[in-house]
């Protein structure tokens, strides 16, 4: 049997991650085919709506979202709306993509977090440069420095520290593509790491504490990886999952100063290669494990239904 992981690494093989699953869908007797979503079409000609997915003549039971490519707005939302589809036509798609467009933009992760109670730093998100300079400016004053992120991105790219008004010009640049999401700085005192939780199925599997030379901690930018046991940790990561409803992610959380914990993202395409070199479970089998239990209880779920009078 066939599976398509969606990747914007087609032909590399999905990268590192994408091998790593092929091996675990191998494992369960799995084929997996790497699928990148800008090569799918949406075709309304014949009488039954359908995605065409290359190499697939038929619609397969589930997908694993490995990576969406960047695009313009209306590819974006194109590229989404084969995944809804096809959600709605049956198939078990895993991230989904509301999960995805909950947890891709930056704004409305930190809403939901905080509507759930959820400790999240102060947040900003705006397109006027008036409001961010005021933001900016208030927050200065009261001794208080400021994280500018892109709205849209990962892996650190584009995030910037504020600390003096006088040596930092607001930026218009391709990072912040006009919207300004500005976040409180948690000053970490000597708690200088952060933490990167992978959680699957509301359950963390895994937790790495990450130490770069600076206040960045990503495993990109060259961060030093330390596998830890802590269950205050677990249990916010989990927490923050169930908030945002979605199979699997990675929950960045960081320590303050007095020793809180605070929620700083939620990943729904995560990478786990530097959390793997200090983990001993197989982080990819456990997610292809998950994917195939909960596609096979929502297909036994719509066979039931189909067979309940009406």
């Amino acid at each position: 049997m066939r599976v398509p992981i969606i990747t914007d690494e087609a032909a590399q093989q999905g990268g590192w991650h994408g091998i790593s699953l092929s091996q675990a869908f191998a494992q369960r007797g799995f084929e997996a085919v790497f699928v990148e979503l800008q090569d799918c079409m949406i075709d309304l000609s014949g009488n039954h709506p359908c995605i065409r997915i290359p190499q697939f003549e038929q619609r397969p039971a589930f997908a694993f979202i490995r990576g969406i490519a960047a695009g313009t707005l209306q590819q974006v939302i194109t590229r989404l709306n084969v995944l809804h589809i096809l959600k709605m036509q049956g198939m078990y798609i895993y991230n989904d993509a509301k999960a995805i467009e909950r947890t891709v933009d930056k704004g409305m992760t930190s809403f939901l977090l905080k509507q759930h109670g959820i400790p999240t730093p102060a947040t900003w998100v705006c397109e006027s440069r008036q409001q961010a300079h005021a933001i900016i400016q208030s927050q200065l004053q009261h001794q208080s420095a400021l994280v500018i992120k892109p709205l849209f991105g990962s892996q650190g790219q584009g995030v910037r520290l504020i600390e003096r008004q006088d040596a930092y010009p607001l930026p218009r640049d391709l990072f912040v593509d006009g919207v300004y999401y500005l976040q409180e700085k948690i000053e970490t005192g000597k708690h200088n790491y952060d933490y990167r939780v992978f959680v699957i199925n509301n359950q963390a599997v895994a937790t790495m504490q990450r130490s770069g030379e600076g206040w960045l901690h990503n495993v990109a930018r060259g961060a030093r990886c330390k596998w830890v046991e802590d269950t205050a940790i677990a249990q916010l990561a989990e927490s923050a999952a169930k908030v945002l409803n979605i199979d699997y992610c990675g929950v960045d959380i960081i320590c303050d100063v007095d020793g809180k914990l605070w929620v700083l993202e939620v990943n729904s395409i995560p990478a786990w290669r530097g959390l793997q070199s200090v983990c001993s479970a197989n982080i990819a089998q456990l997610l292809v494990d998950d994917l195939i239990q909960k596609a096979h209880r929502a297909q036994s779920s719509d066979q039931a239904d189909g067979n309940r009078p009406q």
